[in-house]
């Protein structure tokens, strides 16, 4: 017996295909991969993974990470750790940038 592949791997045109003999799901011609997937996975009673929303950034969250990681930075000053305090340099330097720019977002 074959196996079936997953929804994800599967093309819109079959995704539709699939949909259509199914039955139950209406509109399929005018739905996108994922709302097909979806829509299937519905009518199969597959659980339906949530995706997690992404915590708003606000620019008072990243400057607590930022004196968080100088922190970090700081007690590895003295213990020669040069590879870990260039990536904390790194990481605090995209992070200012990041509030840079939602700074401006917010001005605009």
């Amino acid at each position: 017996m074959e196996k079936e592949k997953p929804l994800e791997e599967l093309t819109v045109k079959e995704l539709k295909e699939m949909a259509l003999a199914l039955g139950g799901i209406t509109g399929v011609s005018a739905m996108k991969k994922a709302e097909l997937i979806q829509a299937i996975k519905e009518v199969k009673g597959v659980p339906v993974k949530e995706v997690r929303e992404k915590p708003i950034e606000t620019v008072v969250n990243l400057k607590q990470r930022i004196r968080v990681l100088k922190e970090a930075k700081e007690s590895l000053s003295g213990a020669g750790e040069r590879a870990k305090i260039d990536f904390l340099r790194r990481k605090i330097s995209r992070l200012k940038k990041r509030t840079r720019r939602l700074a401006r977002q917010k001005a605009s």
